[in-house]
């Protein structure tokens, strides 16, 4: 496999997995080192609420090994509330925010509003946004209305090297466009169909099967993998990872084997 694969699971801070994946007694400032004992990637969505204070970036960044990688969402503030227009200041304001992550920064996701459809207007907005993206740093785009399924909106993406975010939610038609050196991939599934977080409760070795297939098609194509799994998609998304890791081939680490490591913490 010549491309580089990274697969986690979509934030770290669940009390659920304590006693599953988390060793018993595990306290929250425990729940990162011990995860990037199992996994290589994460992606923050506290992000998604605000930029993160200096020091907290710094934090994040000294307590994971040196291969390990941060993937962030763009602050609702420029993906949900400005619907990207005018925003340059606020974007470049975000990227130095993560500054003190240096090397251990992935890419930054710009997750758009369903109600952001495409149009001349918006298709334009989205033209500009990326044209201000500074130089170095990787953008994926999840679009979540259909409208943006085009080959309009995928060349715009091939110009600027920005991923179109595969993802899996509720009833969105499922996309498998390349437009980029790397792939960003997000399962997410539906909020209702799951309480805890303990445990796998909804069978999702169907669609395991078409995106271990659909990934193994575009791996050649790319440089880089991205992929991070949400709770709700399957009960209980570091189950979800190492499936597909296993399925892609790659190192499996099982987190019960490292509650013995209490040096950790």
């Amino acid at each position: 496999m010549s491309a580089r694969v990274l697969l986690g699971t979509q934030g770290w801070s669940y009390s659920d997995w304590i006693g599953v994946f988390y060793p018993p007694g595990a306290k929250p400032e425990h729940y990162l080192p011990f995860y990037s004992q199992v996994f290589d990637t994460v992606e923050l969505d506290t992000t998604f609420y605000d930029a993160p204070k200096v020091a907290i970036a710094r934090s994040w960044g000294k307590r994971v090994p040196g291969s390990f990688r941060f993937a962030a969402k763009v602050p609702r503030a420029i993906t949900h509330d400005r619907r990207l227009a005018a925003t340059a200041a606020e974007f470049e304001s975000f990227v130095r925010s993560l500054d003190p992550l240096g090397e251990k920064l992935g890419p930054l996701l710009i997750q758009l509003p369903a109600e952001f459809t495409r149009d001349e207007s918006t298709a334009g907005t989205l033209r500009k946004f990326l044209a201000q993206v500074p130089a170095g740093v990787k953008v994926a785009v999840e679009f979540r209305d259909a409208s943006w399924h085009d080959e309009a909106t995928y060349e715009v993406l091939r110009q600027h090297n920005a991923a179109f975010a595969w993802t899996q939610w509720r009833d969105l038609p499922r996309v498998t466009e390349v437009t980029a050196d790397f792939l960003y991939l997000r399962w997410l599934g539906v909020r209702d169909r799951v309480e805890k977080y303990d445990r796998v409760s909804i069978d999702r070795s169907a669609a395991h099967a078409e995106w271990e297939a659909d990934l193994t098609r575009a791996l050649p194509r790319v440089r880089e993998v991205y992929g991070y799994f949400n709770n709700h998609w399957a009960g209980h998304s570091p189950a979800s990872a190492n499936e597909m890791k296993r399925r892609l081939g790659l190192i499996v680490v099982e987190p019960r084997d490292r509650w013995s490591q209490r040096e950790l913490w």
